[in-house]
């Protein structure tokens, strides 16, 4: 974890400007809310597919698909599955078992994935939705502190928001392996408000699924702000959200 220099009812209508009214603090997702999330996993996922077919020698693209929440066919991730929600660690022993499950042995799936797995880059593959330095900076300039709470691990969520030239814009970073349970839990949220002292009742949860929205609530979060710019549809957003803004870009009215 890095420091650096509800509304029960549903969504309701809202100007971008009245969301941040009161608060002090703005807690982002990040995969599918800052930078585009298909982009970085969607090629992933098929290369990955590809070298575990050749370590593992047995067609195993059907249960990736199946098992971990993939739709080959529009080359996105399905909300709420293995693949949009799972921090790497516990996507990786997931990846294990779906090779077992295709007919190899637990130490032969184990080796197929070793020989296999690796981590997409985190700067290249990183495209913003937004211009994230402008956002972040008119948040700040309203005395807004920036965090961001993701199921990526540290040290790539670092790498990703530094080559977008917005590391030192964001006050706190908690990654997956950061020690905090994931989400659906509050522990993330309820870390980042102790550490820049903030209150939860002063902060707002950004994300584009129900486990962001759901993690916000869940510690107290003034405002739940479901973005549609991941992989969930607003249906799946309504249930845990303050607001549904089509992107961050409209958090902040332009002045």
């Amino acid at each position: 974890m890095t420091r650096r220099p509800g509304d029960a009812t549903g969504p309701r209508e809202s100007r971008p400007n009245d969301l941040l009214a009161g608060i002090q603090l703005v807690v982002f997702d990040k995969d599918g809310t800052l930078i585009d999330f298909d982009t970085m996993w969607t090629p992933w996922v098929i290369e990955l597919t590809r070298r575990l077919e050749a370590a593992a020698g047995v067609d195993v693209a059907d249960r990736i698909d199946a098992e971990l929440g993939f739709d080959r066919g529009s080359g996105r991730s399905i909300a709420g599955l293995p693949l949009a929600v799972l921090p790497m660690a516990e996507l990786r022993a997931a990846t294990v078992d779906v090779v077992e499950h295709a007919g190899l042995s637990r130490g032969a799936a184990e080796r197929a994935v070793d020989d296999a797995w690796f981590i997409p880059d985190p700067v290249r593959e990183a495209h913003p939705l937004t211009d994230l330095g402008g956002l972040f900076r008119s948040l700040r300039d309203r005395g807004i502190r920036v965090a961001v709470a993701t199921s990526d691990d540290h040290t790539p969520t670092e790498a990703t928001l530094r080559g977008l030239g917005v590391g030192d814009l964001v006050d706190v970073i908690v990654g997956a392996d950061d020690g905090p349970a994931r989400k659906p839990a509050p522990d993330a949220v309820l870390h980042i408000c102790a550490e820049l002292d903030v209150a939860p009742e002063r902060t707002a949860v950004v994300g584009d699924s129900a486990a962001d929205l759901e993690m916000g609530r869940a510690a107290g979060a003034a405002r739940t702000i479901g973005v549609l710019t991941g992989v969930s549809a607003r249906s799946d957003l309504v249930p845990y959200a303050t607001a549904i803004l089509d992107s961050i870009a409209n958090l902040v009215d332009a002045e």
